[in-house]
């Protein structure tokens, strides 16, 4: 992967590529885990909002909707459905992305029966015949890799799917997956933030610069936490209990207040700056804030901008 940046920027701008011969996305994804309203007309308005700011993988997930105001299980998947039955035009821009194999109240289940189903029912609510992306939701301990293995790949062998990936899977575990597929994995879902560096720490990063997994980074603003207000701007001391250190908020509006953007647009830019190239998938259900995300892009950071974050966000400095 290349880097369009200027030779001293990290921050990656250019389309990843999901696999050798896949589709080409975009630095920023749209995340539906909030996609809970039933108005077609703004849902609509969002996606498309997306769509044209270049976020042209859209992830869902078929438990999405079970929080947020949602009305159950698979009513996200639902809700896109009826955009892309009213809009279908839509449909053809973007990269779908969605995951399977958490059944509740069973805590997980990848078995071959329950995975196909999931990924039937899913095709059924979001009303297409195909889906680009899909993606493991959380590893299943009680179905053994190989069983797994079979089961992506006789979804893609049947054409319900184009490619396949893994959410929340160790790297172990994604080996051992792996070990087993006819067919290669082209994305792993982790969660990564500036408040969140575990894929830096646990060989994640490492293994999709080994493999050329295409990182999808879920929570880039860590749910919210980052966007908590700052001791420089009067709020409220950030503690340990918020998993936020006051120290990582302050080098955070440092580095906004030098680019000119807000500190989301840093936060998400933090995460395009690794070199795997991480998709970093925002989940805003605000239109208008797509833009003020969007200006990631054009923010520059540099090796001490990168490990300042690191060292403010584990709270010592590197060795």
């Amino acid at each position: 992967m290349t880097n369009s940046d200027a030779p001293t920027g990290l921050v990656r701008t250019a389309p990843r590529r999901l696999g050798s011969s896949g589709p080409d996305i975009g630095p920023l994804a749209l995340g539906l885990w909030r996609f809970t309203s039933d108005d077609v007309g703004a849902n609509a308005v969002l996606v498309e909002a997306g769509l044209e700011r270049g976020m042209n993988l859209v992830d869902v997930a078929d438990v999405y909707g079970l929080d947020w105001g949602g009305t159950g299980f698979g009513s996200c998947e639902e809700n896109l459905g009826a955009v892309l039955g009213a809009r279908p035009d839509l449909r053809h821009r973007m990269v779908l992305a969605t995951k399977g194999g958490i059944v509740p109240p069973v805590p997980y289940d990848s078995s071959a029966l329950a995975l196909r189903a999931a990924c039937e029912a899913s095709l059924r609510r979001l009303c297409t015949d195909r889906i680009d992306l899909y993606q493991v939701h959380r590893p299943d301990m009680l179905t053994h890799p190989a069983e797994l293995a079979d089961t992506l790949g006789g979804l893609i062998a049947d054409g319900l799917v184009n490619a396949v990936g893994v959410s929340n899977y160790t790297p172990a575990q994604t080996r051992a997956l792996i070990a087993h597929l006819d067919t290669p994995l082209v994305s792993t879902q982790p969660e990564f933030s500036a408040a969140c560096l575990d894929p830096l720490r646990d060989g994640t990063l490492d293994l999709c610069a080994e493999t050329e997994l295409v990182p999808l980074a879920w929570s880039p603003l860590a749910g919210g936490r980052l966007m908590q207000q700052s001791p420089l701007a009067g709020g409220r001391l950030i503690g340990a209990s918020d998993g936020v250190r006051p120290e990582l908020l302050d080098t955070l509006d440092r580095l906004a207040e030098r680019e000119g953007v807000e500190r989301a647009a840093v936060c998400v830019a933090f995460v395009l700056a690794h070199p795997t190239a991480p998709v970093a998938i925002v989940g805003t259900q605000q239109p208008e804030r797509l833009e003020s995300l969007q200006a990631a892009l054009r923010v520059h950071l540099d090796r001490n901008d990168v490990y300042d974050v690191i060292e403010a966000s584990e709270g010592e400095p590197l060795p």
